[in-house]
């Protein structure tokens, strides 16, 4: 029974630190273009590949 006077604040503890690391991601636009990178990989580029590279 006292352990949980020890796991109750560290799991409150360890959501809340998940919680602002989220709003963190929001907030400085991590999710804001989530098609362009998947996108992008599949465009080759127009750039010939340096000598030995292809």
């Amino acid at each position: 029974m006292m352990d949980y006077f020890y796991l109750i604040p560290i799991a409150i503890g360890i959501g809340l630190t998940a919680l602002v690391a989220f709003m963190w991601s929001l907030k400085s636009g991590q999710y804001e273009d989530l098609d362009g990178a998947a996108e992008r990989i599949l465009h080759e580029d127009d750039a010939p590949l340096p000598p030995g590279r292809g």
